[in-house]
């Protein structure tokens, strides 16, 4: 097992790796709109999305992978008002990769982020 650390990614804000490898697999937490310095960006969904799938990138790259290896992902929305927004910037994102997905609603977020996202993928 190896616990993956990128300084081109926020630090996890409580006791948890950014990533950790497994028996070939990468198992990322979540990521929401913090910058690597650890600065939330206010702003709207898409603003928020971007950066999410930034540090998710940053990450998985870390660990030997990409969001082409990702195999499954989980998106939590604190409004699924914005799922519409999220879901154009997610695909822009993976492009013709299609991996496995939930979308689920939540009350709040850590920071009050709009948007988080983990992945699992394969590491080359």
């Amino acid at each position: 097992m190896k616990f993956v650390q990128t300084n081109k990614a926020p630090s996890a804000i409580g006791p948890y790796s950014q990533a950790v490898v497994a028996n070939g697999m990468v198992y990322t937490s979540g990521q929401i709109a913090l910058t690597p310095e650890g600065e939330m960006l206010d702003g709207d969904v898409v603003i928020q999305t971007k950066q999410v799938l930034k540090n998710l990138t940053a990450v998985l790259e870390e660990a030997g992978s990409s969001l082409g290896d990702v195999i499954k992902t989980t998106i939590f929305l604190a409004d699924m008002g914005d799922f519409a927004a999220v879901n154009e910037i997610y695909a822009e994102a993976f492009g013709t990769h299609k991996p496995a997905r939930s979308t689920v609603a939540v009350k709040t977020l850590p920071r009050n982020a709009l948007v988080e996202i983990d992945a699992i993928a394969i590491v080359k």
